[in-house]
């Protein structure tokens, strides 16, 4: 489950279980919250958009995104289609990774390749949106990122 910054592709939480509850997107969204602060980003500026899954219509969810911290939330009207970028990402993610992910045996042997993989991209997989750059040294260049 994860969660992306639409204008640099850069996935700020993730999170990998057994079912896409609301334990695990709470926890996509406290590995976010950890993300931002190190870029120096005030959770109260961003908008969270997804589609209307009951996970995040769930009480626990929307309090701790907009009660707790104070962050925007957007709802796709036409479910899934209305979130492309997270949507594209899913299948390249799954699609890219595929044969990696076959040879695991357990969850945990899936959690630390998942971990891995999401480095990469963030770190050096190449977008063309983004002029050919990763999103971490796309963030760079635009003075957005202090790492």
């Amino acid at each position: 489950m994860p969660i992306i910054d639409h204008s640099s592709k850069l996935v700020t939480g993730h999170a990998l279980g057994e079912s896409a509850d609301t334990d695990l997107a709470l926890q996509a969204w406290k590995q976010t919250k950890t993300t931002l602060k190190r870029l120096g980003r005030r959770i109260e500026d961003i908008i969270i958009h997804h589609d209307q899954d009951g996970v995040y219509k769930s009480y626990r969810w929307l309090r701790e995104v907009v009660v707790n911290c104070k962050a925007r939330i957007s709802y796709s009207e036409d479910g899934a289609k209305g979130n492309v970028h997270m949507e594209s990402f899913n299948g390249r993610f799954k699609v890219v990774n595929r044969l990696i992910f076959w040879e695991l045996d357990d969850i945990t042997e899936l959690k630390k390749v998942v971990d891995k993989r999401i480095r990469y991209y963030n770190f050096v997989r190449r977008h063309s949106t983004l002029g050919n750059k990763s999103p971490i040294k796309y963030l760079k260049e635009k003075g957005k990122l202090s790492l």
